[in-house]
């Protein structure tokens, strides 16, 4: 018997638990539309959008359903959700400002990817804490030190704060990466 296994390619992979707002993000900075809502696990397949930040500067976005612990063993389906960050140039990690630990959600989150597999973890990444928009004001300054995450950004897909120097900032990890290894992935 012949089995076949599809893996998507992207250039920037999202990496985050249930309901971080990988969709909504990916909805934000391209023209994918996929499902979005507030419970856990309204994305069980993965999405792919085309991020445009001018018409030479383009790049494939996938945004993978959520993990949970134990997802490298398969647990909530994770090992057919971590197969497509596989060939991603670039990992996004989200973590939900508002978690009651947003650290330790992201470190999790980098456990799980590198017990699916090791030279993952070496991959560029860039760490962002979402749902800016759930903060009052006042307290945005500073969110990303009481989080425990040093050097993360903190956006909102919903306001848009953050959204286009995260860009940016993904379009460099990629041309870094690149001109490091000599190719993509």
């Amino acid at each position: 018997m012949l089995a076949l296994e599809l893996k998507l390619i992207a250039d920037v992979g999202f990496v985050g638990m249930p309901n971080a707002g990988k969709s909504t993000l990916l909805s934000r900075i391209s023209r994918a539309r996929p499902k979005v809502a507030a419970y856990p696990f309204t994305t069980l397949e993965p999405n792919l959008g085309i991020v445009v930040l001018d018409p030479e500067r383009q790049f494939v976005a996938c945004d993978v359903p959520g993990l949970i612990e134990n997802a490298h063993e398969g647990r909530g389906l994770g090992l057919q959700f971590l197969r497509h960050i596989e060939r991603c140039s670039v990992l996004l990690f989200l973590a939900d400002v508002t978690s009651e630990s947003p650290a330790q959600d992201l470190e999790m989150l980098s456990r799980e990817v590198a017990l699916h597999q090791p030279e993952l973890a070496a991959r560029p990444r860039v760490v962002v804490l979402t749902k800016a928009d759930l903060l009052p004001p006042e307290e945005h300054a500073g969110a990303v030190e009481r989080a425990g995450v040093p050097g993360a950004r903190l956006i909102s897909a919903h306001s848009g704060e953050g959204i286009a120097s995260l860009i940016e900032e993904l379009w460099a990890c990629m041309a870094r990466h690149t001109a490091e290894t000599g190719h993509d992935g």
